[in-house]
């Protein structure tokens, strides 16, 4: 009996990390990112936790960290090297290292701030198998992450968005490739808080799909959320979501708390 529930509690692990990949590579503290690199020779440094709970399983990562670095002019590289959890209904918790992501930012068109031309750029991702995925802490195989994203700002307000294509397939899994979109806005309150909201949409992605259909379904959320500047160097990130379109099999509840320092 404890050996089926791990199976299925693995299954549905690798059904979470499909979904839950979205959220790894995005621009804390959303989902959506952005087109903006690091400056040139500056950095980025976060430590974090994120996580999603579905109908019978609890996973994330906590903590990790970020490390983002402008290596070249318009473009920075990424990592993130997570410590991952995996809590579902019947079965054991697992807690350890996760998959690990790295990325390459690049903005090629710089926006227009007194016309309509707005910045664009690609951020490329590969999720390297570096967490025990038959603990359902990784997928099991490397997966590549392909977007395009677009930002424009007007006054105190932002908004930016786009999204892109995950090569996720890993032999003898039924896991297959998907798309992700969203879109942000965000408005700077006051001169240390920001607030915004975003709304995104996936296609459905997933392993054990003919035995588990809930695993297929598409989904499409939001998420509310804040950063708050203590100073020029440290900044407060948080957000909360949950899932608009087969809520309970795919986001009934999704966050975000994370600090973040930049420097020179």
């Amino acid at each position: 009996m404890r050996a089926k529930l791990r199976r299925i509690g693995t299954g549905f692990t690798a059904a979470l990390l499909a979904l839950f990949a979205a959220k790894a590579e995005a621009g804390p503290p959303f989902q959506t990112d952005d087109p903006e690199p690091v400056p040139y020779q500056h950095f980025e440094f976060y430590t974090f936790s994120n996580g999603i709970a579905v109908r019978g399983d609890t996973q994330g990562e906590a903590p990790a960290f970020e490390y983002n670095y402008g290596i070249v002019p318009n473009g920075q590289i990424h990592i993130i090297a997570p410590l991952s959890f995996d809590s579902p209904a019947g079965a054991a918790s697992q807690y350890g290292i996760g998959d690990t992501e790295l990325g390459f930012k690049y903005r090629f068109v710089n926006e227009d701030k007194n016309g309509a031309l707005p910045m664009i750029g690609v951020y490329p991702l590969i999720e390297l198998p570096t967490g025990d995925a038959a603990r359902g802490l990784g997928a099991g195989y490397v997966r590549a992450y392909f977007p395009l994203w677009i930002q424009k700002s007007f006054g105190d307000w932002t908004t930016y968005g786009g999204g892109g294509y995950w090569i996720n397939h890993g032999d003898g899994t039924a896991d297959r490739d998907y798309w992700f979109f969203g879109w942000l806005l965000q408005r700077q309150v006051t001169r240390q808080l920001a607030i915004g909201g975003e709304i995104f949409h996936q296609t459905s992605t997933v392993a054990f799909g003919a035995s588990n259909p809930a695993f297929t379904k598409p989904t499409t959320g939001f998420n509310i959320g804040a950063i708050y500047d203590f100073d020029e160097h440290n900044h407060l990130l948080v957000s909360l979501g949950t899932g608009l379109q087969n809520g309970p099999d795919t986001n009934v509840f999704s966050w975000y708390l994370g600090y973040q320092l930049t420097g020179p």
